[in-house]
């Protein structure tokens, strides 16, 4: 499994929550010593392992919606016994868990966004485009709506939104209606004949440019049925009120509008909200984060070399550095 997974910015990602979760003065689950890590995107337990073997007093509680992916982490991190609590949530339900688990506030958060390594990887989830597979893609298969039931059963202006708005598809409307047209000759079952389509409705200029011509179209329709931006709107905001002051936030993004909200989060937390004017800007408008990155940190190019899977890859990270006052 280690091999299959390789984790992205792991060494810069670990440096970053260092100096919150070496601190001796963390208060572990119900109470009990040490500090607390939340991996919020377990996926294959590259990450979780790496902070638990490099912060030894550490507890760790970690998030996945996908069950396989809990299944096989829990192998790999069974050496670790009780420091490490598998929970089978979205990371939007962050309060939830730690409200159960008795934990008041954490010292780390990680969340490592998009796809996992075995998702990618296994062809029947239907999130890769290189491979014909089923149009499934829910990161949870126990629940939600299938990719394929999207297309077959979604209007056609609303598939043109989910396109352009999460996908950045400029030639989205084509796409739809292509799509529109093939469905009503026959329902939608695997990944193949999607990419098949999006190849011949899209110019020649625009196929000769920018990677594969379905990646933008995948990715919406995976944003869609996992509802994955609507779910980070909650789950960032959370993961920072559940820090402890000293607490530090890291998160991975790997497009665009990812990278776009988790920058906003932070910059409101970095900002004072006083009204303009105030000779002394009181204790309650005063900035909550203090900004642990410049901009979105980005992969080096060794390790880009070594893990294709790491180039768009964006890191930022934050700090917590006043309780919210109410």
């Amino acid at each position: 499994m280690s091999q299959r997974h390789v984790p992205v910015m792991l060494q810069r990602c670990l440096d970053l929550l260092a100096p919150a979760l070496e601190r001796p003065d963390g208060t572990g689950a119900a109470g009990g010593p040490g500090p607390v890590v939340v991996d919020c995107t377990l996926g294959l337990g590259g990450h979780s392992e790496a902070l638990l073997t490099r912060f030894p007093a550490a507890r760790l509680v970690a998030l996945d919606r996908d069950g396989e992916a809990l299944r096989l982490s829990a192998e790999r991190l069974a050496p670790f016994g009780d420091r490490a609590t598998l929970v089978h949530a979205v990371y939007d339900e962050l309060p939830d868990v730690l409200g159960r688990l008795g934990i008041p506030a954490v010292q780390g958060v990680l969340f490592d966004l998009g796809v996992s390594s075995m998702q990618l990887d296994e062809a029947g989830r239907g999130f890769a485009y290189a491979q014909d597979a089923p149009l499934d893609m829910r990161m949870d298969q126990t629940a939600g709506v299938s990719a394929a039931e999207v297309l077959n059963t979604y209007p056609a202006g609303e598939l043109v939104r989910i396109l352009r708005a999460y996908g950045e598809e400029k030639q989205a409307r084509r796409i739809v209606a292509a799509i529109v047209r093939e469905r009503e000759k026959e329902p939608f079952t695997g990944s193949a004949r999607l990419v098949a389509l999006i190849r011949d409705a899209l110019p020649q200029a625009v196929k000769r440019t920018g990677g594969n011509p379905a990646k933008r179209t995948f990715q919406a329709l995976r944003i869609e049925v996992n509802g994955e931006l609507t779910v980070l709107e909650r789950a960032v905001p959370a993961a920072v009120k559940a820090l402890a002051v000293g607490g530090r936030i890291a998160v991975l993004s790997y497009h665009s509008l990812e990278d776009r909200l988790v920058k906003q989060v932070f910059a409101e937390g970095a900002a004072t909200t006083a009204p303009p004017g105030l000779p002394v800007v009181p204790e309650r408008y005063q900035p909550r984060l203090k900004l642990l990155t410049r901009g979105a940190e980005l992969p080096t190019e060794e390790e880009v070399a070594r893990n294709r899977r790491a180039a768009p890859a964006r890191l930022r990270g934050a700090e917590r550095i006043r309780e919210d006052v109410r």
